[in-house]
């Protein structure tokens, strides 16, 4: 099946920078790997069930969303053990230690997703509990 994507010409170059370097055959083959791992990675954030251990790491641009974020934070403050925080001029990046239901970290990581200002949300279960 033939698609199309819209990327931005830097991600474009990184991406097919990254493929090369790696020897894989061609940017199909590139594409069609990383769309199973998101497949993958976001399979386990929605398979976990009972209450989990996990970090959440996520990057943003700090004056367009920090408090929206701190309102996201303390709403989920019954999951939310532990946040380490970091600045690189106007972008942050912050880690989230969870633990609790699965089912509000998903919650969190979801609400995370929905801000324009946040550039990437991954998350570890380090281990079900």
């Amino acid at each position: 099946m033939r698609t199309s994507l819209n990327v931005p010409e830097d991600v474009l170059d990184a991406f097919d920078e990254t493929w090369e370097t790696q020897g894989l055959d061609s940017r199909s083959r590139a594409v069609r790997e990383a769309m199973q791992e998101y497949i993958e990675r976001h399979t386990r954030l929605e398979e976990i069930e009972g209450d989990a251990v996990a970090a959440v790491a996520f990057d943003y641009e700090h004056t367009l969303v920090i408090e929206e974020l701190h309102t996201v934070q303390h709403d989920f403050e019954e999951v939310i053990s532990t946040t380490q925080h970091m600045h690189r001029g106007d972008w942050c990046l912050e880690t989230v230690f969870c633990s609790g239901p699965a089912s509000r970290v998903r919650e969190l990581v979801y609400q995370l997703r929905d801000f324009d200002a946040v550039g990437r949300v991954n998350v570890m279960f380090l281990r079900p509990v």
